[in-house]
């Protein structure tokens, strides 16, 4: 029975066995976790079904469960959810010490069929760990003789966590006699001294309490204290001296345990207790070094007292420290700098010796930008080392020295393309297999002046309204320069030019910094309407760059001019007189007046209106025109002095206007005074009678000339009419045509005022209508053109004027010109001759032959009679030659 039970128990045995090397060979690959420390239990490390292609339900039928390798079990399997969940709190500290990669080896088994899965998960450090010290306090005792400078190491704090959560910093409590300095000893440990910065005094103060705080660089930071008490006293005041500073020493990572790494030696030079020394190791040194390194008191050897592991840690800087035995005690410190020699397991470093340097844009190739050494903390052919750049930038490397290297400029650089290259630099090492790592130089690039600012717009419109504050900016012109700093500081000035030959740094100024342009004083639109504005802009370059901008400049009219009288003539007095007959019907024409605005469009558009009058049922004053025509036929019971007061308003906002004054004298037998010169003419003498004859016949004569040219193209016209459908008038040259120009001529004689007015049609605007005014009173003119109610310049009226009057460039087609239209132009043009014949005959009559009369004894020249009869007859003739040549070009003059 025994014998069967142990044969059982050995086939057992080498089953299990079996299946054990059974399931190595199906391992499959490993699978990795990453979780925080002291994570709460059943906390959700990951989906362990998911990731290793398994059912939820396929977890309980083949008996899934996981083993640890600490001994531990930190993890479990959720079977129902298929997720490993924290079985136990986990301590990274306790698992991994200083470690900064900490992996928890956990084997995932399955029974059915037999499989084993490996995962690591990786245990992450929180800051859940403070600083602390391995004291409480620490005693001092400094000798009051210690010279001010001295430094004595004190405890280093520990912090179990590891990266940013380790400890980071020290302070020290204020003191004037101490101050604290940190030690880096290369290793990321960072050592507190304290530093004697006054010379003690045990009499004024014999004890020094201090706090020594220690940081760490979590979130949120955790901190540490110790307290260190400092006794001033008197005896020993010759320290303890090393014979070196620093031991360094290296040694392979594969030495034995007992090795003797270093032997340290310190002196005193105290005779007697305070000079026997005993060596110890400095109360900052760290526990693992403590446990790793021991030093014999009596002799300073340094032994090996655990393994060495490059990989863990490379260097050790350990503090040792000699203690005498005299009163007060007196120590001496120096350093053991252990270095462990490696293989070839570490990638090449990249080392600048110098910063990049910034280039110029214009720096030609082969400038040097920075200084770069390659270095391997291996040695042989692992720790040769070769550099290069990455393609397509315009930087090389160009080796100098033994792993040395300097970067050069290789190609064209523009700063506005590329202001900073990002050179990547890669070093490879001669091991096997080869390591290579690589490092990223910036390189900025400097500014050169080699762009000329540029205007937002090469031309800007602004429009100004006249009568502008002085000082009122206009506008704001803009540029913009692609270089930086100076390059691109820009002044903006007016090149000096002229507007109407004055010069324009006389109407504008121009900010020169931000480009705001202002006036100097108010513009008036009657005097200009536009001009021009050259604006450079430069920058601060050397040497310096320009453009130029136009801002065209456009001032608006603002109604700041009254309608101002043309007819009747301020010569003429304050008020206008005229006469009319008391036989005058309804609508019987008085005068006209005419206004003229210097404004333009709306603010030039004038209206008539009668403000006050002595009786305002006779007379009525036409709103556009301004025609003073009767509203009735004139009684017996009117007065005959009728004063008018005639108000002239433009259409500008706000209204302007002025009035004009016109007297009316109603008078009975209106032309009874020619005939009462012409009587007391005969009666003074027979000269008169023959002056009057000669100006009789001259009139007769030219009246006779322009029937017989009427007549003439009236059947002119009548034979054209028979062979065609129009009486047509052309030039036989030019091709000129304006179907535009349909005209419409009104002649009106009502009343003393004579006047013709030459109208545009359907196609013609209010402002292209003209007057001939031919007054009897006037002594100065006998034609007046008035000026056109618009914009157009008293030139371009003349213009208009000509070209709506008949001369030979003109050609009357049979669509424009009908039959009749030709007949009322002959006698309207006949018309206008014979009326201006007639204010020549008065006029040379009151100028000659009247004032004669009145004083015969002065007589008259022997040339005046034929000197008038001349020059009615010449006027006439020529005007009617000239009429008649250009009506009727076919007939031979």
């Amino acid at each position: 029975m025994t014998e069967r039970r142990g044969s059982g128990s050995w086939k057992r045995h080498l089953f299990w066995r079996f299946l054990f090397l059974l399931l190595w060979n199906k391992a499959e690959a490993q699978t990795r976790y990453s979780v925080p420390e002291e994570l709460n239990v059943g906390s959700v490390v990951g989906n362990i079904a998911k990731d290793l292609g398994l059912k939820i339900s396929e977890l309980y039928d083949r008996k899934l469960r996981i083993a640890s390798e600490s001994g531990k079990q930190y993890f479990s399997v959720d079977l129902g959810k298929g997720e490993m969940v924290v079985h136990e709190r986990i301590d990274r500290e306790r698992l991994c010490g200083q470690n900064a990669n900490c992996l928890l080896p956990v084997q995932v088994i399955i029974e059915d069929p037999l499989q084993l899965h490996r995962i690591e998960v990786e245990i992450q450090d929180i800051n859940d760990n403070y600083p602390h010290f391995l004291s409480a306090d620490r005693s001092l005792k400094i000798a009051e003789s210690t010279v001010p400078g001295m430094r004595f190491p004190l405890e280093s704090a520990q912090d179990p966590d590891v990266g940013s959560n380790s400890l980071k910093s020290y302070t020290l409590s204020k003191d004037e006699c101490f101050s604290l300095k940190v030690k880096d000893l290369g290793d990321g440990r960072k050592i507190p001294e304290l530093v004697l910065e006054k010379a003690l005094d045990r009499e004024k103060k014999a004890v020094h309490q201090l706090l020594l705080t220690a940081l760490d660089g979590g979130n949120p930071v955790r901190s540490g204290t110790t307290q260190i008490n400092i006794t001033v006293l008197d005896n020993n005041d010759n320290n303890p001296t090393f014979d070196k500073t620093v031991y360094k020493v290296n040694i392979p990572e594969n030495s034995i345990k007992g090795t003797t790494v270093v032997k340290v030696v310190a002196t005193d030079l105290d005779e007697g207790p305070n000079g026997e020394v005993e060596y110890s190791f400095g109360e900052h040194t760290a526990e693992a070094v403590r446990s790793l390194f021991y030093i014999d008191s009596k002799t300073g050897d340094f032994i090996l007292n655990g393994e060495l592991d490059y990989e863990t840690t490379s260097t050790y800087n350990i503090e040792v420290s000699a203690k005498d035995k005299g009163m007060p005690e007196m120590e001496g410190h120096c350093t053991v700098q252990i270095d462990v020699l490696d293989v070839n397991d570490n990638s090449p470093q990249i080392v600048l010796t110098s910063k990049p340097s910034p280039v110029r844009e214009d720096a030609p190739s082969g400038t040097v930008v920075a200084l770069i050494s390659a270095r391997d903390v291996d040695s042989g052919a692992n720790g040769k080392v070769t550099l290069q750049t990455q393609p397509n930038v315009p930087f090389i490397l160009k080796p100098t020295f033994s792993n040395d290297y300097s970067l050069v400029t290789n190609g064209v650089l523009d700063r506005e393309i590329f202001p900073e290259y990002k050179v990547e630099v890669t070093a490879f090492d001669s091991g096997s297999p080869s390591l290579s790592s690589k490092k990223t130089i910036p390189v900025q690039i400097l500014d050169v002046n080699d762009n000329p600012p540029h205007f937002t717009d090469r031309a800007y419109k602004v429009y100004v309204k006249e009568n502008n504050n002085p000082g009122s900016i206009i506008c704001s012109v803009s540029a913009s320069d692609l270089d930086v700093g100076e390059n691109a500081k820009l002044s903006y000035s007016i090149i000096d030019s002229k507007a109407q030959d004055v010069p324009l740094s006389s109407y504008v100024y121009i900010n020169s910094d931000n480009g705001s342009i202002y006036t100097m004083h108010s513009f008036d639109y009657e005097k200009m309407k536009v001009f021009q504005i050259q604006v450079q802009v430069k920058d601060h370059g050397s040497p310096s760059q320009s453009s130029n901008a136009t801002v065209h400049v456009f001032i608006l009219d603002q109604n700041d001019n009254a309608p101002a009288v043309i007819y009747p003539s301020a010569v003429m007095g304050s008020a206008s007189h005229q006469r009319m007959p008391r036989s005058a019907k309804a609508g019987h024409l008085v005068t006209k007046v005419t206004a003229v605005d210097a404004d333009s469009g709306h603010n030039a558009w004038i209206s008539y209106r009668l403000a006050e009058a002595a009786d305002a049922s006779l007379f009525s004053v036409n709103l556009h025109t301004g025609e003073v025509r009767t509203k009735r036929s004139v009684s017996e019971q009117d007065d005959s002095s009728q004063r008018l007061l005639i108000e002239i308003k433009d259409n500008g906002e706000p209204v302007q206007s002025t009035t004009v004054t016109v007297d009316v004298l109603i008078e009975d037998g209106f032309h009874e005074p020619v005939s009462d010169y012409r009587k007391k003419s005969a009666e003074v003498s027979k000269k008169s009678g023959k002056i009057t004859l000669y100006l009789i016949i001259s009139l007769a004569s030219v009246s006779l000339l322009c029937l017989m040219t009427f007549f003439i193209l009236l059947v002119k016209c009548a034979r054209g009419s028979r062979g065609s459908s129009s009486c047509c008038i052309r030039r036989s040259e030019s091709g000129y045509k304006n179907p535009n120009r349909n005209l419409q001529i009104q002649l009106n004689t009502d009343g003393p005022i004579k006047y013709v007015e030459v109208l545009g049609g359907d196609m013609m605007s209010q402002s292209q209508s003209f007057g001939s005014y031919l007054s009897p009173m006037s002594e100065f003119s006998d034609f007046t053109l008035v000026k056109p109610s618009s914009t157009t310049d008293f030139t371009d009226t003349l213009n208009v004027l000509d070209a709506s009057l008949p001369d030979s460039t003109w050609k009357f087609e049979s669509q424009q010109v009908s039959r009749e239209v030709q007949f009322k132009f002959f006698f309207v043009t006949f018309a206008l001759w014979r009326a201006h014949a007639a204010c020549a005959l008065k006029s040379k009559l009151q100028n000659f032959y009247i004032p004669w009369l009145k004083n015969p004894n002065q007589g008259l020249p022997s040339a005046t009679c034929p000197r008038i009869w001349a020059w009615t007859f010449g006027a006439w003739f020529t005007g009617s030659c000239a009429l008649f040549r250009n009506l009727t070009p076919n007939i031979s003059t």
